[in-house]
């Protein structure tokens, strides 16, 4: 049905037409196939490149044989004039008789070639120029994944240490303020994507459920970065003195964001589960090493922290200003704690 309405058209519309919507489809279909590498593809698109080159150069022809007629047609077109030329004398004798008067012909009127050679251009090569951006501004149907999303916790009932805590943070707004798009390039993995965001509303372990601690955690295929905020009354120069006592490791005292703060090396857990018949799982080990970076909650040091923990399963660690970049866009998002 498409051939045979593109038979119907004019030489100087069809084939202009044909050209544009070759080069168009040729030149996109040769770049994805760059790009992505497939030569199916690039085959694809040689081939229209070839039947508009033939198109091309079939206009070429037609043009050339337009401005310089060749000698055959002149001289078929004088035989057909000097066989004309008696019957119009004929015609005009039976005219004279007759004493009609003869009617000039209408010339007939040429179509302008090269302006419907420029339109059919013009339109069909808007029609190329909105096939090639539109991927850019619509939905992609490849299969690249899709960095995760924090899950929506917002009707879920917070415990009554939030309650009884002054403008305490909630663990969907710090995943928020974690699962940034370039956490992968603060992480110095810009070409990562994160596989999993997720947050809690607890409270710190030993309390009694008395200080709100929430939580938010995002995955890669190297890292995991947990942040954390201790509402509790353990200022960060009190934790530094405990720190002598324990296990922790390269500890550094520093300043970020006007705030006391401090890293340390500590190693995660290892907890192993056996899903099989018994579902009895193994003891707790000793997981890879993590690196820490706890920020009092304000500038003065009232008690309370915010963790910014990184680790992976290889036991690789990214440099420390990676945990000071990540710092200082979460702890803006985070209220300082007021005085009490």
């Amino acid at each position: 049905m498409l051939g045979f309405l593109l038979r119907l058209l004019p030489f100087w519309v069809r084939e202009p037409l044909l050209i544009a919507v070759g080069s168009v489809l040729g030149v996109r279909i040769m770049y994805l196939a760059v790009r992505d590498h497939d030569r199916v593809a690039a085959g694809l698109g040689v081939v229209f490149l070839v039947f508009t080159a033939i198109r091309v150069h079939a206009v070429i022809r037609a043009l050339r044989a337009r401005r310089n007629p060749s000698p055959t047609a002149s001289a078929d077109g004088a035989a057909v004039v000097a066989a004309a030329q008696p019957q119009a004398q004929a015609q005009a004798q039976a005219q004279a008789v007759t004493g009609s008067r003869p009617r000039p012909d209408t010339p007939e009127k040429e179509h302008n070639a090269w302006g419907q050679a420029v339109a059919a251009v013009a339109v069909f090569g808007a029609l190329g120029a909105a096939l090639w951006v539109a991927p850019r501004f619509m939905p992609s149907d490849d299969n690249a994944p899709q960095p995760a999303s924090c899950s929506g916790g917002a009707h879920e009932e917070l415990p009554k240490a939030y309650k009884d805590t002054p403008r305490p943070v909630t663990g969907e707004e710090l995943c928020k303020a974690l699962n940034r798009p370039d956490l992968a390039e603060l992480l110095g993995t810009p070409e990562e994507t994160a596989t999993t965001a997720s947050s809690t509303n607890n409270t710190a372990p030993l309390t009694d459920g008395k200080v709100a601690q929430p939580e938010a955690e995002v995955t890669f295929d190297t890292y995991t970065v947990n942040v954390s905020a201790t509402y509790n009354e353990l200022s960060t120069g009190q934790y530094v003195k405990l720190m002598k006592f324990g296990d922790e490791k390269d500890v550094k005292t520093l300043t970020v964001l006007g705030r006391p703060a401090v890293l340390s090396s500590d190693h995660t857990m290892k907890l192993e589960i056996n899903l099989g018949s018994g579902g009895s799982g193994g003891p707790v080990g000793e997981g890879p090493l993590a690196r820490t970076l706890s920020v009092a909650l304000d500038r003065k040091d009232r008690g309370g922290s915010c963790d910014i923990t990184v680790w992976s399963t290889s036991g690789a660690l990214p440099n420390d200003s990676a945990l000071l970049n990540i710092a200082e866009k979460v702890l803006p998002r985070i209220p300082e704690r007021p005085a009490r």
